[in-house]
């Protein structure tokens, strides 16, 4: 089953466009899943376990790293998208 996450993050933080684009360029070096990025949100898509997996992985790196951080994330079953992501 395929999944496709919006995800929008906010450090809350005085310095937070590191902690946005080091998340983002995180997410881009996996292999197995598309990242589309915009000004407002990312679009990660990939099969739906393992994408959730690493969002995981990823959003705690970010917790760890920058302490606060508030990460808003919108889930669809990609499977029943009309356009692909």
């Amino acid at each position: 089953m395929k999944l496709v996450a919006e995800i929008s993050m906010y450090p809350l933080n005085e310095q937070y466009i590191v902690p946005i684009q080091e998340f983002i360029d995180r997410l881009n070096s996996y292999e197995n899943i598309k990242v589309v990025t915009s000004a407002t949100n990312t679009i990660v898509s990939g099969e739906y376990l393992s994408t959730m997996q690493l969002l995981a992985v990823e959003m705690q790196r970010s917790h760890e790293k920058v302490g606060q951080a508030i990460f808003v994330c919108k889930f669809l079953n990609g499977e029943k998208m009309s356009t692909e992501i």
